[in-house]
């Protein structure tokens, strides 16, 4: 069925790969052209301050002025995106989808290998270009070029006689960089919302021919015969179109990424092969380089990896079922224009009383060719009075309301775009608003600024460390350990919103004390907000003069240790002293209940010898008696020991009713 179609299909039919390609991308540029270039132009002028005669409001304005008021909103939104992302160091993260304790070193090192390698090529200065075009046009668009490079390192070593050798060593590096494009140079259907869901996406640009020589040198482009330097001014594709003069001596380059008709593909001389393509489908993947709207340069199958393409593009504020974007200078459009024509027009109306005028009758005035111009100690020759002859005058008066109109569309222009200059919003940020107000106001600028920032993460910062990666791994993969990562952004609060916060703590800190245990904590958020080169080293301080120090601790655990056996030796005294009292009561006790005993004894003793003493009449009286008190004597024994026992039990298991009694 593919092969039908492709022999049925006549939009194919004798075309060759580059006029295929070069036809899609024409239809694609003649959508933009008609409904976007000229507006992006003025954009352009308008955040530069150029003016053009197609900005006048009215044919009789003489005035060039353009307000700064959109300058200042663009640098004012930009910088704070620049803040946000790379203002804290490190502005990516990496973590592993599986949680494996093994690769936590792999992870760090991964991390560290791009954060060195986005350093060195550049890539921060890269993506401030790209977030000016997005702030400016609407649309961010980077390019992920892959490009080598030798890496000279100086290098001694001892020589055979003894003497040290200075020289170089050389080392062929592969490096990810990050073209920025501006939104006239790319090429993409108009029913297309994102990148990867395009048919294909095309970058047009001017480049010197050398450029264009070295990649034929080196094999990455193809040798022709054809010379290259034929292209003519391109005003629409120039890197700035208020520029009208430039070189002749240029090619104009097509690198073209996206499906394309495989037939037409294996057409192309020197064709291989690519595992990545499937033979069964009818577009595939492809790299397409062409010069001059004709000349085939390169015809590759996609080389990638993840087998995607290499450009990223994000839009400063979406617009549904659009791919462009609606930027900071396309917000504060008509604001703008207003503010522009009201200077324009007060600045014509100054001219006209500020410049000296004057009423001449020619009637009377001399014919000797005179200049008829004012200037000081200029002499006017007069037939008659000069009062009659000449007369001074002016038009109108200069509206005193101009100002206050000056002011409201300035205004109106933060209102648009949500970009807070110096002075700050009138009455609500300098001085003259509530802090509820100021609290109100710079909320809702701050979310706006953090809207933008998710669409600047999710759709250009992410994808472009990814792919990155992915181009290390395949290209590099003795330096980048080649696994599935996912990629977190470590953005944060931008400059406006951290100066913020750390007023509204500052605040905060003041209504607690020192020794507080949450001052320390608070003290440090600050310090951390701030935008300190020895940040790192203050919160290390906070942080150690915040824990008590390790002899101190040592000298206060002893003292409690001391303490806590003072008191057990304490305690054990008092329990000691209570098994003392405990036991002299029982013994008290007990001689009080064996006394009527030990006294009926004595009694009986007596008894005795008054017996012995009476003769022998009384000795069997006193036999018998014997044998009673014999047995009386047996009784009190056994309790004497019984109680004995008992006491002996008691004073080894003293109860807690005793030990409060004593």
């Amino acid at each position: 069925m593919r092969d039908l179609l492709k022999e049925k299909d006549s939009g194919t039919a004798g075309l060759k790969l580059e006029n295929w390609v070069v036809a899609q991308c024409d239809e694609w540029r003649d959508h933009l052209t008609s409904n976007y270039i000229e507006k992006w132009d003025e954009y352009y002028r308008t955040w530069r301050g150029i003016w053009s005669p197609s900005d006048r409001e009215r044919p009789s304005e003489r005035s060039k002025l353009i307000s700064p008021a959109s300058q200042q909103a663009v640098e004012s939104s930009v910088s704070e995106l620049e803040e946000a992302t790379f203002g804290r160091g490190s502005f990516f993260d990496i973590e592993d989808d599986v949680i494996n304790s093994e690769k936590g070193p792999e992870l760090e090192f991964l991390k560290n290998q791009l954060a060195k390698e986005f350093a060195k090529n550049g890539v921060r200065k890269d993506t401030a270009e790209i977030l000016i075009n997005a702030a400016v046009f609407g649309t961010g668009i980077g390019e992920l070029v892959i490009d080598t490079y030798t890496e000279y390192k100086p290098q001694s070593q001892e020589g055979e006689d003894g003497l040290r050798v200075i020289g170089r060593t050389e080392t062929e590096r592969v490096c990810v960089k990050l073209n920025p494009i501006k939104p006239h140079n790319l090429r993409i259907p108009d029913t297309a919302t994102n990148i990867n869901d395009a048919l294909g996406v095309g970058i047009e640009e001017m480049v010197s021919p050398d450029y264009v020589y070295d990649l034929q040198e080196r094999g990455i482009y193809k040798e022709t015969d054809t010379l290259l330097h034929t292209a003519v001014h391109d005003s629409d594709i120039e890197a700035d179109p208020t520029i009208e003069s430039y070189e002749t001596d240029r090619v104009k380059l097509l690198r073209y990424y996206g499906k394309v008709p495989r037939h037409l593909l294996e057409e192309v001389e020197g064709y291989e092969p690519n595992q990545n393509v499937n033979s069964k489908s009818y577009y595939t993947e492809a790299i397409v380089v062409v010069a001059n709207d004709g000349i085939l340069l390169k015809a590759d199958p996609n080389p990638y990896l993840m087998n995607d393409r290499p450009i990223v593009a994000f839009p400063w504020d979406i617009v549904p079922g659009r791919f462009w974007g609606r930027g900071i200078c396309e917000k504060g459009y008509n604001p703008q224009k207003a503010l522009d024509a009201e200077l324009r027009q007060r600045r014509d109306a100054m001219a006209m009383n500020v410049a000296p005028m004057i009423g001449i009758d020619a009637t009377r005035l001399p014919m000797l060719g005179q200049k008829l111009t004012i200037s000081p100690g200029k002499q006017i020759l007069t037939n008659g009075p000069p009062q009659e002859v000449l007369f001074p005058f002016k038009f109108g008066e200069l509206p005193q309301s101009s100002f206050a109109e000056t002011e409201s569309l300035s205004r109106m222009i933060q209102m648009a775009t949500g970009a807070v200059d110096s002075a700050g919003i009138t009455g609500a940020i300098n001085g003259e608003g509530t802090a509820a107000g100021i609290s109100m106001s710079l909320g809702a600028i701050i979310k706006r600024h953090k809207r933008t920032l998710i669409n600047f993460q999710e759709g250009f910062l992410i994808p472009f460390v990814q792919k990155a990666a992915w181009r290390y791994m395949q290209f590099a993969p003795e330096k980048f350990p080649v696994s599935d990562y996912d990629f977190v952004v470590s953005s944060s609060l931008g400059i406006m919103a951290r100066e913020y916060e750390v007023g509204q703590m500052t605040q905060l800190l003041q209504t607690m004390s020192p020794e507080s245990p949450i001052y320390g904590t608070v003290l440090e958020s600050i310090i951390d907000n701030m935008n300190l080169s020895n940040r790192e080293k203050i919160i290390g301080l906070i942080r150690q003069a915040s824990q008590p120090n390790e002899q101190e601790q040592a000298s206060a655990n002893a003292e409690q240790q001391r303490l806590q056996e003072v008191h057990e030796a304490q305690m054990g005294v008092f329990r000691a002293q209570a098994k003392e009292f405990l036991s002299r009561a029982n013994k008290y006790n007990e001689e009080a209940r064996l006394m009527p005993l030990k006294l009926q004894i004595e009694m009986l003793e007596a008894a005795a010898d008054i017996n012995n003493e009476a003769g022998d009449e009384f000795e069997k009286v006193f036999r018998a008696g014997q044998a009673e008190f014999d047995k009386k004597m047996k009784v009190a024994d056994f309790a004497l020991r019984e109680r004995e026992a008992k006491d002996k039990l008691a004073l080894q298991t003293p109860t807690k009713e005793n030990v409060n009694g004593s």
